[in-house]
């Protein structure tokens, strides 16, 4: 007897058949008409995390889900692929490379399973542990994922002070590029600091992209209640000088 979530997920598949088959828009969409929106999805659903929105979250899964169908519907319409055969892909991939549920192989920790994962990846034909990073990804999230990478064959600091070393490492090596002009070198040093602070993220096990974009949202909360503030009181912030603009931020601060 089919489970509740098989019903809900042929429901969505019937949907999709016959979205495509009849609505105008849908029998339009190729894979790269999609993408861009896939895309968008996916940010609009990194927003609801990043707010503990369940709500949004659940919202934004749907959506999600949706994308995946459609780009399978258009794998089969031109003979790649059937929707069956991605969902069994991801299935066999996942026992292949889980030895530690489905075979005999024992592990200690998620650490292990991490390493492992890596080690089957190169078994299956991968040159580099680091080639499985999309080059498209955000370059925040991209020095996280190539940090982990490299963590898997022993490439990592022991404690978080030798990390935090090399981050006032690279902030002298900045300061000496400034000193020289070099804008390039300057951008260099730059980057090396943003990726030597990425490191010290990881190793207080904070996600430092979402760290981030949190400071984003709390700036901009702060500077429209700045703007709303300098307002009531009939100004505009171009009109202000800074101290002025500074002092209404702190009270917005104790707020």
């Amino acid at each position: 007897m089919p489970s509740e979530n098989d019903t809900a997920f042929n429901r969505l598949v019937t949907i999709m058949d016959e979205l495509r088959e009849k609505c105008p828009w849908d029998k339009k969409q190729t894979i790269q008409t999609l993408r861009q929106l896939t895309i968008e999805e996916t940010y609009e659903l990194a927003d609801s995390i990043t707010d503990n929105d369940w709500k949004g979250i659940k919202e934004e899964l749907g959506d999600l889900m949706l994308h995946l169908v459609f780009y399978a519907k258009i794998g089969a319409e031109q003979n790649q692929f059937t929707l069956d055969e991605v969902i069994n892909g991801v299935c066999e991939k996942l026992i292949h490379r889980h030895p530690h549920i489905y075979s005999d192989t024992h592990v200690n920790d998620e650490e292990d399973v991490k390493r492992n994962w890596e080690k089957l990846k190169l078994k299956e034909g991968k040159t580099s542990v680091l080639s499985g990073v999309p080059k498209s990804l955000p370059s925040m999230v991209k020095a996280m994922r190539l940090q982990e990478k490299a963590k898997q064959v022993g490439f990592e600091w022991d404690t978080k002070e030798q990390v935090w070393e090399k981050v006032e490492e690279e902030k002298a090596e900045l300061f000496e590029a400034i000193e020289s002009g070099d804008i390039n070198k300057i951008e260099d040093e730059l980057g090396d600091v943003f990726f030597s602070l990425v490191n010290f993220a990881r190793f207080l096990q904070v996600d430092a992209e979402n760290a981030l974009e949190r400071t984003n949202k709390k700036f901009i909360d702060r500077f429209t209640r700045m703007e709303t503030e300098a307002s009531k009181e009939g100004k505009l912030l171009h009109d202000m000088s800074l101290e002025e603009m500074d002092s209404i931020w702190n009270r917005i601060k104790k707020s």
